[in-house]
């Protein structure tokens, strides 16, 4: 369990170091504190992203060698589920976030139902959501929810994400004062994704699907001209966090009555 813990805590340091000392330094020159044409900056910035995909090929690596990466990414082939599932992952998030901004136009609101990605963002969000996956539910969450179960491990992640992406916000101009908004929003959809993975039986391509659905319909496309489809995205993912808290604390029951029966069981009646 000591392993496990040291593990994790070493994966986000690392992840964060990664990321942070690669994005970092181009944030710094965009606001002129760092000399040097931007371009120069823009792919180590790049290389950034790849963060938690390094942190947990390299982590399992050192833990068992060739074998351990072998099992971090064997989950991706785990495509063996109910169509339900794929489209819960890529389709239900984004379908409630265009019904709530199709009713705010119906009361006033201009502007679109949706910002779905053009052919270039589709492949990037791709590519994201499988490298940032591997890392988050693919090494950490497991680890996590052995030690303090579904919804703190969801929650620790939730937080985690958020402030992970904090160069990536700088860079694009989202504006920080956010930060509510944007916890709900990282916070539910890390609910929403352990949900999807524990409920496929840790298929890391599902949580990959459900990152990606995200991208589909991406209300982050509206910023810093317009706050309120992130608002109600981060309210979309908030709700199915909600969702998806009851079906752990149900789960949660249901294994101690088990644990609680089968240890009456071992007792004869007096």
């Amino acid at each position: 369990m000591s392993s496990n813990r040291s593990g994790v805590a070493r994966f986000f340091l690392l992840t964060f170091a990664i990321t942070w000392g690669l994005q970092l330094p181009g944030v710094l020159a965009q606001r002129g504190f760092l000399p040097g044409n931007l371009g120069i900056y823009l792919p180590f910035v790049a290389l950034g992203t790849l963060g938690p995909l390094l942190s947990a090929t390299l982590l399992s690596f050192r833990e068992g060698g060739a074998p351990s990466v072998k099992r971090l990414y064997a989950p991706l082939l785990r495509f063996r589920v109910h169509v339900g599932w794929y489209l819960a992952a890529l389709v239900l998030p984004g379908a409630l976030l265009s019904g709530i901004l199709w009713l705010l136009n119906a009361a006033g609101r201009h502007g679109p139902i949706g910002y779905f990605p053009a052919a270039n963002a589709l492949i990037l969000g791709v590519v994201l959501s499988l490298v940032e996956e591997v890392g988050w539910r693919g090494y950490a969450l497991p680890r996590l929810q052995a030690r303090w179960g579904s919804f703190a491990a969801s929650a620790i992640i939730g937080v985690l994400w958020y402030l992970w992406h904090i160069p990536m916000f700088l860079g694009q101009g989202v504006p920080l004062n956010l930060v509510l908004v944007m916890l709900l929003y990282f916070t539910g959809a890390s609910l929403f994704l352990t949900w999807i993975y524990n409920g496929t039986n840790g298929s890391l391509l599902l949580a990959v699907c459900a990152h990606l659905g995200a991208h589909l319909n991406n209300s982050h496309r509206a910023l810093p001209a317009e706050v309120l489809p992130l608002v109600a995205h981060a309210i979309v993912y908030g709700a199915l966090g909600l969702f998806a808290m009851r079906g752990f604390l149900r789960a949660s029951r249901r294994a101690k009555e088990v644990a609680d029966s089968a240890g009456r069981s071992h007792y004869p009646p007096v």
